[in-house]
């Protein structure tokens, strides 16, 4: 008597991660990995950063989307696709879909940001905003699919999707053969489950290490086996899952992958340095690598490490916050509350003695109806770039000089 059929085999292996690398060549761009010396005096590591905020649609996903979508068969690809997405995967589908001459369908929260919408529908495909979270969106996807008779094609908890992930590993590994230690974002787990099923067998002299951010850790609770407890605004969306993709952890299971668990802090700092160290844009997921180096740096000092920068898809009003308020940490914007009496000449003087100490002043708010505790004083506000903490501290010594009373805001 035949045996019954045991559950399928759902690992990611090298054969599969150098089959889809072949599968998706010429499709997907083949983007550089570089060392970083900005990145590298900042954490005290040698780093090495893998550039896919460089793919068409600005992020990694391109890669699971193309192998998925090249491996339907011909009845499926008259059926045409289905994704749920409110970003990177939803672009990704998109395209290669058109690119493939299939038809797709993409279900998007209401939430989406229009310009996320607009980007999806400009790859050809049919957009529809459905539901208040990505799980009804979800639930919604699979309903489509159900009743059109589409393939759904998930963003991360499909094999053929984690196998063209880990596609960029085999690239940071033949141009970086240096490398001791790699870090990868996690949200849902594909991107670090086919990276390391492919380093694993090629280079097990390599510590691989998953990434989460400190309000979505899902994938470490998920490993250490207590419950998923998630939620709050995060810098990085992308990686804000709840529902990790059951076949990533399996496979991390197996390899008994460690998941670090960064602060949103580290995020942003992370953004900040390779916007400014090494001019490179990143999203807050796409950055998060980076700031698990920044975060803990003994674990990594001295050691040659790779990560990858995954998407680049940052709204330019957010970049210019995050910048702001890194600059504001650094010491380099010096935010002052000054008592001044309400006399003619204070604001000159104020003035003359910030310019005398190389200080420049770059927003004013002068209040003397509300604010201030007296008719006869004001409330002044400066907000003033500085080179760095030391001169901010000379700035603030001679506002004192003058008998200004100085609060930092």
């Amino acid at each position: 008597m035949t045996p019954p059929a045991g559950p399928p085999d759902t690992a990611v292996r090298l054969s599969d991660v150098r089959a889809a690398a072949a599968r998706i060549q010429g499709a997907v761009l083949r983007t550089p990995t570089i060392e970083s010396d900005a990145v590298s005096r900042a954490t005290g590591a040698r780093v090495f950063l893998k550039l896919d905020n460089l793919q068409p649609t600005g992020a990694f996903k391109e890669r699971g989307a193309a192998n998925r979508i090249a491996l339907l068969t011909p009845r499926e690809r008259r059926a045409g696709v289905v994704a749920m997405s409110a970003g990177n995967h939803a672009q990704a589908v998109a395209r290669h879909a058109a690119l493939a001459g299939i038809a797709a369908t993409i279900v998007m929260p209401r939430f989406t940001p229009a310009t996320k919408v607009v980007r999806t529908e400009s790859w050809g495909a049919r957009v529809v905003l459905q539901g208040e979270t990505l799980a009804e969106a979800a639930a919604h996807a699979h309903a489509l699919a159900l009743a059109e008779g589409l393939v759904f094609v998930h963003p991360y908890d499909d094999p053929a999707v984690i196998a063209g992930q880990g596609t960029l590993a085999l690239e940071m590994l033949e141009d970086a053969p240096a490398l001791q230690a790699m870090l990868f974002p996690v949200g849902g787990g594909g991107m670090l489950a086919g990276c390391a099923g492919a380093i694993r067998e090629l280079r097990p002299d390599i510590a691989v290490l998953g990434v989460e951010v400190e309000g979505y850790p899902a994938m470490a609770q998920r490993l250490a086996g207590t419950p998923v407890s998630v939620g709050g605004p995060t810098i990085a969306e992308g990686i804000a899952v709840r529902d990790i993709g059951e076949v990533p952890l399996a496979q991390l299971q197996r390899l008994g992958i460690e998941v670090l668990v960064v602060p949103e802090r580290a995020v942003e700092q992370a953004i900040a340095l390779l916007a400014e160290g090494a001019k490179l844009v990143a999203e807050g997921a796409g950055a998060t690598g980076l700031a698990a180096l920044l975060a803990f740096p003994e674990r990594f000092a001295g050691r040659c490490v790779g990560t990858v920068i995954c998407g680049g898809n940052i709204d330019a009003r957010i970049l210019a916050n995050v910048l702001l308020r890194n600059l504001l940490r650094d010491g380099r914007i010096l935010r002052l509350h000054l008592s001044i009496p309400d006399r003619p000449g204070v604001l000159a003087d104020i003035a003359t003695r910030v310019a005398a100490a190389g200080g420049n002043v770059i927003e004013v708010s002068h209040q003397r109806l509300f604010a201030a505790p007296s008719v006869q004083s004001a409330e002044l506000e400066l907000m003033i770039e500085v080179r760095d903490t030391v001169q901010g501290n000379a700035i603030i010594a001679a506002l004192e000089a003058g008998q200004y009373e100085v609060r930092r805001g």
